[in-house]
């Protein structure tokens, strides 16, 4: 199977647009989940089974979920001193919370699994140890979980699964999803729940800034909301973590390009790497360049795990 027929049949299979296929194919490749070109065992064997969808009520759930801690949460993006307004911060945290009950939907779909998610409103620190709060036991209780789990959601560009600082050693697991909600989620939300056309463009009719005709052409362009895909991309494991970090670098005349990483990252690492292979330019990491941070852990979406008999391995300890 080569490139165009993998994104051929993602379209078929999910329903995402061309744009967004063509992105997880691309990514998938860069992120090292595909091997030699080899992209029929990755897209059956990894990708789709991995694929959960999002409707309209888990959607609901998860933006107002993250409405409750709005008004308690930093406007500051993490590392930078970059102020989101409160629609952006929103939909950050939204976009975190569909990530979170990705996870939910698929361990149901898979192992009929039920867990809660810790989300409840009050202050939300930097950084929490476990996103799972508790698990449906064999009685039909829940209990609190026995594991750990972080769960980290980011777009469909989104190749590494990067844990700044020490919050590595405060998880058992670290889950990465990706979802597919573009830019315009938010506003695709308030279209299907009338927020636009009987509130919004209503008053703008009442006050004169358009007519009718004006309203119904800015409601039709609006974007329609859809089932969001969600990939669970994998995770890693902190008692299996390897003791010493692998990675992989591109050279070219002048500069340098890691491909791929699998354990702690620590500040003097590029320098190091920059002198042992007399790299005389830059080092940049694949697909974003740098991070707001030099040390932590980092992996990218090559090295996680993702096996049936992996996600098994930490189900039944959950």
């Amino acid at each position: 199977m080569n490139k165009e027929t993998a994104i051929a049949q993602i379209i078929a299979l999910t329903g995402v647009e061309i744009e967004a296929a063509e992105l997880i194919v691309n990514k998938a490749k860069e992120g090292g989940e595909v091997a030699e070109k080899c992209y029929e065992s990755w897209l059956y064997e990894r990708f789709l089974p991995n694929i959960v969808k999002i409707d309209l009520s888990d959607y609901t759930r998860m933006c107002v979920d993250a409405l409750k801690i709005l008004g308690n949460t930093a406007a500051t993006d993490y590392g930078s001193s970059r102020q989101r307004d409160l629609g952006q911060l929103w939909a950050d945290m939204t976009r975190g919370y569909l990530g979170e009950i990705a996870v939910k939907n698929f361990l149901k779909a898979k192992w009929e699994i039920d867990i809660t998610l810790g989300h409840e409103s009050g202050t939300l620190e930097e950084y929490l140890p476990s996103d799972i709060e508790k698990v449906k036991d064999s009685s039909g209780k829940f209990r609190p979980a026995k594991l750990k789990v972080s769960i980290k959601a980011t777009k469909w560009n989104g190749i590494w699964l990067d844990i700044p600082g020490d919050q590595f050693n405060h998880s058992d697991i670290h889950l990465m999803t990706k979802v597919h909600t573009g830019r315009d989620h938010l506003f695709a939300f308030f279209k299907v729940i009338s927020v636009f056309k009987d509130k919004v463009l209503k008053k703008g009719i009442e006050e004169g800034a358009i007519d009718e005709s004006q309203a119904g052409d800015i409601f039709t362009k609006l974007p329609d909301f859809k089932p969001i895909v969600a990939y669970v991309a994998g995770f890693v494991e902190k008692e299996n973590l390897l003791s010493n970090p692998r990675y992989e670098l591109s050279v070219g005349r002048l500069h340098g390009t890691i491909n791929a990483w699998n354990g702690e990252i620590n500040a003097n690492d590029l320098e190091r790497i920059k002198k042992e292979k007399s790299i005389q330019g830059q080092i940049k990491f694949s697909g974003i360049g740098r991070f707001s941070h030099d040390s932590g852990y980092l992996f990218n979406t090559g090295n996680l795990r993702w096996r049936e008999s992996d996600w098994e391995s930490i189900i039944g300890r959950l």
